[in-house]
């Protein structure tokens, strides 16, 4: 269909790029993009899509908007605290451009639900906070030959990697870079480290720019792991090799998504807990962790364990990585104080 006036108007400082012109802006309007995660990456890939005019946005997320993420998740506001992020994101992209079909998942993305999260996508965006998830993305990514946009912030640093996976111009995948999952808690979070609210806009900007180019099949599509620091003003770009024993783009061993690696999540039976038992369990430093989140909550240190208190929430930490969460019944609430708090 050819664009009406009003959107010609819309996007006239965008079609007169040559890298878009008018006929790139139509192939935008038929693309379908989805974006896994509406945080602070999540929010800038989907507020430039919605802008650049993608023509379908799926956006998915387990969470609601909470105080401590204004500082850096752009979508939201103080009128919008304990709103399902889904939800409060497609009422803001609603009002921004009113042409793209918005459809908003308050889910959990997980290995039951990734197909249907994903469906007829021709790209997806990776806004999550967590290396399981990225997993099972990188799976579906390359039993389905539909690319993805890697991007991970913490500190002043972010990342951020393209995954073709659709014949001839297939390249590294995501596990070619990191092979496995790390043991639980080696990996800081923002909620542990911290962030700086500027690194999330560069990022999430590249991840948005190069999903662009992959929809319009650019010569330019970008190859290889881009690395910013923004506080050092540090820009590299690293090749990253094709792992000729790769698990998933070479053996097609899909773990994750036939549910071969998963974190075990159980809620206890009249106790208002969930116990979590990560897919890795290594030996945890508990005098490290305990440190770290001393920072932000109460912490108790006993012989075996770590007892932390935030919120209505008690965390008790174990050195192998288990945790119970008292204080909920919820799964996908105790997914994500895991991952907030203790990582992968």
């Amino acid at each position: 269909m050819p664009l009406s006036k009003k959107e010609l108007k819309r996007y006239s400082r965008q079609t007169i790029l040559p890298n878009m012109g008018i006929s790139g802006q139509k192939k935008l309007a038929n693309a379908t993009a989805t974006v896994i995660g509406l945080g602070a990456l999540g929010s800038i890939i989907s507020d430039n899509l919605t802008r650049a005019g993608i023509g379908k946005l799926r956006i998915a997320d387990r969470d609601v908007v909470e105080l401590e993420n204004l500082h850096r998740q752009s979508l939201y506001d103080e009128q919008v605290l304990g709103v399902p992020k889904a939800i409060a994101a497609a009422k803001r992209l609603r009002n921004i451009n009113s042409n793209v079909k918005i459809i908003p998942l308050v889910k959990d993305v997980n290995f039951s639900t990734i197909e249907t999260i994903i469906s007829d996508s021709d790209i997806i965006l990776d806004g999550t906070d967590n290396l399981e998830t990225r997993f099972l993305i990188n799976d579906l990514s390359i039993k389905k030959g539909i690319p993805w946009v890697y991007g991970g912030v913490i500190g002043t640093q972010g990342m951020s990697m393209n995954i073709i996976a659709n014949g001839d111009s297939t390249g590294p995948c995501f596990r070619c870079l990191v092979s496995e999952i790390p043991s639980a808690g080696s990996l800081p979070t923002c909620d542990t480290f911290g962030i700086l609210n500027t690194v999330p806009v560069i990022i999430g900007s590249l991840q948005s720019t190069e999903a662009l180019k992959i929809i319009l099949n650019s010569p330019n599509i970008n190859r290889k792991l881009i690395f910013y620091d923004v506080w050092n003003h540090e820009f590299r770009t690293l090749e990253v090799m094709h792992n000729n024993n790769c698990k998933c783009c070479v053996e097609l061993d899909f773990e994750f998504l036939q549910v071969k690696k998963r974190t075990i999540v159980t809620s206890l039976c009249g106790s208002d807990s969930v116990q979590i038992v990560p897919i890795k369990s290594g030996e945890l430093s508990l005098d490290e962790f305990a440190k770290k989140l001393a920072r932000i909550g109460k912490v108790k240190r006993t012989e075996f364990t770590i007892e932390f208190s935030i919120d209505k929430y008690k965390i008790t930490i174990f050195s192998d990585g288990r945790v119970l969460i008292k204080g909920t019944t919820d799964d996908s609430v105790a997914k994500s104080l895991y991952t907030k708090y203790i990582g992968n």
